[in-house]
């Protein structure tokens, strides 16, 4: 059995790391202007498997509201093309000339509400990934030999306060990131 402190380092690594990929889910998410890491969170179907879109092609932001999606392999650019038409973001990608060309549609108010409620999602994604590593670590705990019950109480207190510090992270990440989307 590994320590505690070992078990408590372990899972703010964790909870850490929830937080960190939430906030990356959180920059796909567009604002008023393109962003080449908009597509980030997209998966395309290619070789037989599901990939990072950043695998299989390049993206540039040449103008403040079209997105260039260069695919590496060309033979690749239907499948690009459909991944990005079904992502939640809600683009209309054209392919021409092997590349798939991205305009952003004007931020209506709907689509605003629409992307909060993304936003939403990703972050309640995030708590529940920081609530696993918090509960795992606390399963582990409860499972350390030779160690008093007090100890065990303490290492479980030093563990929730983490978990509230990485959870108050993520909801000032959301508050910033819902700002910055209904900004008009």
């Amino acid at each position: 059995m590994s320590t505690i402190a070992q078990i408590l380092k372990d899972a703010k690594a964790g909870m850490e790391k929830a937080l960190d990929n939430t906030k990356r889910e959180f920059s796909g998410i567009r604002t008023g202007k393109a962003s080449p890491n908009m597509l980030d969170t997209i998966r395309v179907e290619a070789y037989g498997a599901q990939v990072p879109l950043n695998q299989v092609a390049s993206v540039s932001a040449p103008e403040p509201r079209i997105l260039l999606v260069t695919p590496f392999d060309k033979g690749q650019a239907k499948a690009i093309e459909k991944a990005i038409r079904e992502s939640e973001l809600g683009l209309d990608p054209a392919h021409q000339n092997g590349v798939i060309r991205v305009p952003l549609p004007s931020m209506t108010e709907q689509r605003r509400k629409d992307l909060a409620k993304v936003l939403h999602k990703q972050a309640e994604d995030g708590k529940i990934a920081i609530r696993h590593a918090r509960t795992d670590a606390r399963d582990k705990i409860k499972k350390v030999d030779g160690v008093s019950e007090d100890d065990k109480k303490q290492a479980e207190k030093e563990l929730q306060k983490v978990h509230d510090d990485e959870i108050a992270k993520l909801e000032a990440a959301l508050k910033a990131k819902e700002a910055e989307i209904m900004e008009v």
